[in-house]
């Protein structure tokens, strides 16, 4: 029963992860980024923590920049808990737990196993509640898509796809950097002493 207790470490780790995100996608809306930058924190929370706690980051951070600075962030809150829970699976599962430096071989199968279950999710969203207008910079693809055959919805689906994979790459290339930085004995105080697999 101790062992499912969340330590200290990890509410910091939470934390700092929540932080990363706000961060990261106040950049991408600033500089106009066609990607979001929003995924860092849960990407990383999720590979250290695991799927379940890896729900958390953009679900608070979504709530923080929905309240302050883009309101869109609230709405997409669920497909970046998505995001975090699966790269907590790959993680867990040493899919992504050994990528190379060189962004080559597992990191963009990985990068596509988080990203799919998301971008159906943000799709879905994009399309039923905003109706393909968002903040982001990669709406000016889609506004340019849907004036030809393809039509609104496809042009959506379409953009998040290439743009939610491209981001959770990058994302996951990141992350891969940064814990392999981290010793051993601070991500075993992230897990609470867990173990559960490779984060390096």
């Amino acid at each position: 029963m101790k062992k499912n207790r969340i330590t200290s470490f990890q509410l910091c780790l939470v934390a700092m992860a929540v932080g990363i995100n706000v961060a990261g996608s106040q950049l991408a809306l600033v500089l106009r980024l066609p990607i979001y930058l929003d995924s860092i924190g849960t990407i990383f929370a999720g590979a250290v923590l695991g799927p379940w706690l890896g729900l958390l980051p953009n679900l608070l951070s979504g709530i923080i920049m929905g309240m302050t600075t883009d309101i869109y962030s609230l709405y997409f809150a669920p497909a970046g808990m998505v995001t975090g829970f699966m790269a907590g699976l790959v993680w867990k599962r040493r899919l992504a737990g050994r990528m190379k430096v060189s962004m080559r071989g597992r990191l963009w199968l990985s990068a596509l196993m988080v990203s799919i279950p998301g971008t159906m999710f943000s799709a879905l969203i994009c399309a039923a509640v905003f109706g393909g207008v968002t903040s982001s910079g990669s709406m000016v693809l889609v506004q340019l898509l849907a004036r030809t055959p393809l039509g609104m919805t496809v042009s959506i689906f379409l953009v998040q796809v290439v743009t939610d994979y491209l981001d959770r790459a990058i994302s996951m290339f990141l992350v891969a950097q940064l814990l392999a930085a981290v010793p051993v004995s601070l991500k075993e105080k992230w897990r609470g002493g867990a173990g559960y697999g490779s984060a390096r």
